[in-house]
C-alpha cells in the first residue's frame, strides 16, 4: 500500500510543481513530511541539502532517496517514475503546443505570472526550514553560516554544492563540540 501513496504523493507534487525543482521541493516537502511523515523536517533538510551538492535534477534524487526508504528498490522505482513519466510527457505535448502559440499575449502572461507564486512557495519553504535550523543550531550559527553562504555564492561565486559540502563538514565537525 506504500507504494500507491509512494506514487500519488510523488504524481502530485510533480504534476503540480509548475517550473521544476523550485516549484516542487515545497509540493514535495508536503507531501514527503507534513502528509505522509516519511521524513522530519530536518531529514528533509538533510535529503535537500545532499541532493543539491550531487549532480541532476533534485526532485528525482529526493523521489529516489525517499522511495528508497520508505519501500525498498519498488519504492524508488515507483517514487523515480511518478517523478519523471508525468513531467516528460507534458513537456511533450506542452512543448508541440508552445510552439504552436509562441507569440501569444496569453501563453506570454501565464509563464510570467506563474513566477511570483513559485517565489512566495519558496520563501514558505526557506522559513520552514529556517525555523528547523534555528530550533537545532540557535539563531546567531544560523545567520552566520547564512551570511556566510550568501557571501560565497553571490560574492565570491562559489558553487552551491562546495557551500553545501563545507556546511555539511561544520555541521559534522562543528556542531557536536560546541556546549549544548
Amino acid at each position: 500500500m506504500e507504494w500507491l501513496w509512494l506514487l500519488i504523493g510523488f504524481f502530485i507534487a510533480n504534476v503540480l510543481g509548475y517550473g521544476g525543482g523550485p516549484a516542487s521541493i515545497p509540493l514535495m516537502y508536503r507531501e514527503i513530511v507534513t502528509n505522509h511523515a516519511w521524513a522530519t523536517p530536518e531529514e528533509f533538510s538533510n535529503i535537500l541539502a545532499l541532493g543539491n551538492a550531487l549532480p541532476g535534477p533534485i526532485a528525482t534524487k529526493i523521489a529516489a532517496f525517499v522511495g528508497y526508504d520508505v519501500g525498498g528498490w519498488i519504492g524508488a522505482i515507483v517514487a523515480l517514475a511518478a517523478t519523471i513519466v508525468p513531467s516528460a510527457a507534458a513537456l511533450i505535448i506542452l512543448l508541440n503546443i508552445l510552439q504552436k502559440h509562441r507569440q501569444s499575449p496569453i501563453v506570454k502572461g501565464m509563464t510570467l505570472l506563474v513566477q511570483p507564486v513559485i517565489a512566495i512557495m519558496m520563501l514558505v519553504l526557506t522559513w520552514q526550514m529556517g525555523e528547523s535550523a534555528v530550533e537545532s543550531i540557535g539563531w546567531l550559527q544560523s545567520l552566520i553560516i547564512a551570511a556566510i553562504a550568501f557571501w560565497l555564492m553571490q560574492f565570491r561565486r562559489v558553487h552551491p554544492a562546495i557551500v553545501i559540502v563545507a556546511a555539511f563538514a561544520y555541521g559534522g565537525i562543528v556542531i557536536p563540540v560546541l556546549p549544548a
